[in-house]
């Protein structure tokens, strides 16, 4: 019993240290997923932009779950959907310090 609970301990400790393959939810790449509030959460949106060009870039800000402000680009496809690119959240601690 006196060696097992160390060994437990150190398993539990190593158990948190894994990492998954699950992609990052801030920055610029392909692998950024739509989050409660983006555009595209929940799939593609019913209405096409049909007047904007293909490769047009669509910014798009919101206030996530935690008050958060967060800044999404989106890139016009040649199908006329949506493709997110980009994600910048701001953790403003103290707020706006003009009021």
């Amino acid at each position: 019993m006196k060696h097992a609970l160390p060994a437990l301990f150190a398993a539990v400790l190593l158990s948190a240290c894994t990492t998954t393959s699950r992609p990052p939810s801030v920055g610029y790449g392909r692998y950024l997923e739509p989050i409660p509030g983006s555009i595209t959460y929940g799939g593609q949106p019913r209405t096409k932009l049909t007047k904007a060009p293909v490769g047009s870039i669509v910014p798009h800000q919101f206030f996530d779950n935690f008050g958060h402000r967060v800044y999404e680009t989106y890139v016009i496809e040649p199908d006329r959907s949506l493709r997110l690119v980009g994600r910048r959240i701001d953790y403003e601690i103290f707020g706006d310090m003009d009021r």
